[in-house]
């Protein structure tokens, strides 16, 4: 078989073949879950998904925080030829129909947590065949399904159907397109940038299905990865895949909306983890803190890598980590959900990387606005382009897609337009998003749509947001408003009126009050003068 004839469905079915009642494949606090369990719970809800009518290429909406129900969903869709499509489940009403109107879901996988969410929408979505809830008080609503009746309903048996290696999986992303857009992912795509970033780590990868035995039983059976980042973001999501189809074990954990170091530590100690995955300082700085609060606390003598991508990660912070976990290696992923394989920066006892400076990745160059190749060295910048395996495109979008996959010199390049510079040795420095889209923890959060929500206040005439450099978040959230004549301003009862209206991690960290945000004629916002004020008032307080 030609390596990238590889569908994921297949290769979860070979794994299967091999690991034993003694292969855990699934850790939630007290729960665990072998691979033969885990392998006829996903392949029950698959068949029990096709039977309530969804057919090969149908839609699957995961409104799921982290939890073993998320890998064995993610696991059925792949057996059964649907296509997985991650919801933010900090997302509410308006924000949870566009998602599932847009993707066209037939089905979605929720958490009882978030019964309430579904009640209020489930009529408006009516191509939604399969409302599917997890968990709860044993009471499923009369418009769904329990999880646990479809996946202990049946024998556990392979479904026994021809797959693609053309079937999908979507990544639904904001960044600089809009409002958020489903990233189409062949599986057979995805799979390449798996083989080859194996053959990097490991100096070989399987190129068929006898070698991905050999693979799980030398390599992947012994994987423990704690996602401490969320499943429905790229870096959760793939990472998870990797060991999921490696045979290897995930560990979840749901600590609802707050991160505890501790608890996290607590769980990599007792469980063995051997690899974490993260995003950048927002999640290592407070690990960090533990430490060196309780050096000597927990056994993180499993620990071989914690992997980071999406935003920076500073070297203060990987100095500091590797001083209490000698043996890791720091993993730093330059890429997109568009696009994997941007770069990589590696940092280890032995020796670092400059932070913002990464290894260019295999296929990957980096082009002027007008399509010229940035000469190492030059200090010009450009904006970083892949190719090789890349996505389809946006899912009935167009316009976007030709934006931002295009093809230049006769190759089809993803440009997700990160902008950098070259060196003379090749790496990359990595300069920052050409556009106005904050990163704020991973999350990636447009200010138009924080703007809007703020102006619905009656008080508030105005309203400009920007991204400010912060320590904890990477980028803080920031308002500058124009309030109504006489209207009191009140930074909390803003930010408290936002979270009504979007996520609530959408709504600003910092809210400022401006007489005017002196927008042109034309009704442009002066982006530049607004930030300088923000900035200005930040230092004030």
């Amino acid at each position: 078989m030609n390596r990238t004839h590889f569908n994921l469905g297949d290769l979860l079915d070979t794994v299967s073949e091999i690991n034993g009642p003694d292969q855990i494949a699934l850790i939630h606090g007290d729960r665990q879950i072998t691979w033969p369990e885990m392998t006829a719970r996903s392949n029950n809800l698959a068949t029990a998904l096709r039977e309530r009518g969804a057919v090969a290429g149908d839609k699957v909406g995961f409104y799921l925080r982290n939890q073993p129900e998320y890998i064995e969903g993610l696991a059925a869709c792949f057996k059964g030829r649907l296509t997985h499509v991650n919801v933010n489940y900090r997302y509410i009403d308006d924000e949870l129909v566009y998602i599932f109107e847009n993707s066209d879901s037939v089905a979605v996988l929720y958490d009882a947590d978030f019964r309430d969410n579904i009640a209020r929408i489930h009529d408006r979505l009516p191509l939604v065949k399969s409302w599917v809830e997890i968990g709860g008080d044993g009471k499923t609503p009369d418009f769904a399904v329990a999880y646990e009746t479809l996946a202990t309903s049946g024998d556990g048996a392979p479904l026994n159907i021809a797959r693609s290696p053309d079937d999908q999986l979507f990544l639904y992303t904001g960044g600089t397109t809009g409002m958020p857009k489903g990233v189409m992912w062949p599986h057979h795509v995805w799979r390449q940038i798996s083989l080859d970033s194996g053959e990097r780590v490991h100096g070989w990868a399987p190129k068929d299905l006898e070698e991905h035995k050999r693979f799980v039983q030398e390599i992947g059976q012994d994987s423990r990865l704690l996602p401490a980042c969320p499943l429905m973001h790229g870096t959760g999501l793939f990472s998870g895949m990797g060991v999921l189809l490696g045979g290897g074990t995930i560990v979840t954990m749901d600590a609802g909306n707050s991160f505890d170091p501790g608890a996290l530590l607590e769980v990599v100690s007792r469980e063995k983890v051997t690899s974490i995955a993260l995003v950048g300082d927002a999640f290592a700085k407070p690990i960090l803190g533990e430490l060196n609060a309780n050096p000597k606390k927990y056994d993180l003598s499993n620990l071989a890598t914690i992997s980071s991508s999406g935003v920076m990660w500073s070297m203060e912070v990987k100095r500091g980590l590797i001083e209490h976990i000698p043996q890791v290696a720091l993993m730093d992923s330059f890429g997109a959900s568009e696009a994997v394989g941007f770069g990589m920066s590696v940092t280890t006892a032995d020796g670092v990387f400059e932070t913002a400076k990464f290894t260019i990745g295999e296929d990957c160059k980096v082009f002027t606005e007008d399509d010229r190749e940035v000469v190492p060295g030059s200090g010009e910048a450009g904006v970083i382009a892949r190719g090789g395996a890349v996505p389809l495109g946006y899912y009935k979008d167009e316009a976007k897609t030709a934006k931002t996959f295009r093809t230049i010199n006769g190759i089809r390049y993803v440009i997700p337009g990160d902008w950098c510079t070259v060196e003379t040795d090749g790496t990359i420095t990595l300069l920052g998003r050409g556009s106005n889209c904050i990163n704020s923890a991973g999350e990636k959060i447009y200010p138009e749509e924080v703007e809007e929500a703020l102006k619905e206040h009656d008080d508030v005439r105005d309203a400009l947001v920007v991204g400010l450099p912060d320590d904890k978040w990477g980028q803080a959230v920031t308002a500058v408003v124009e309030m109504q004549d006489g209207a009191n301003f009140d930074a909390k009862v803003l930010a408290d009126f936002v979270k009504t209206r979007i996520a609530r991690y959408k709504a600003p960290k910092h809210v400022f009050n401006k007489s005017s945000l002196g927008r042109a004629p034309n009704g442009k916002a002066d982006y530049k003068t607004i930030r300088a004020f923000a900035e200005a008032q930040l230092e004030s307080t």
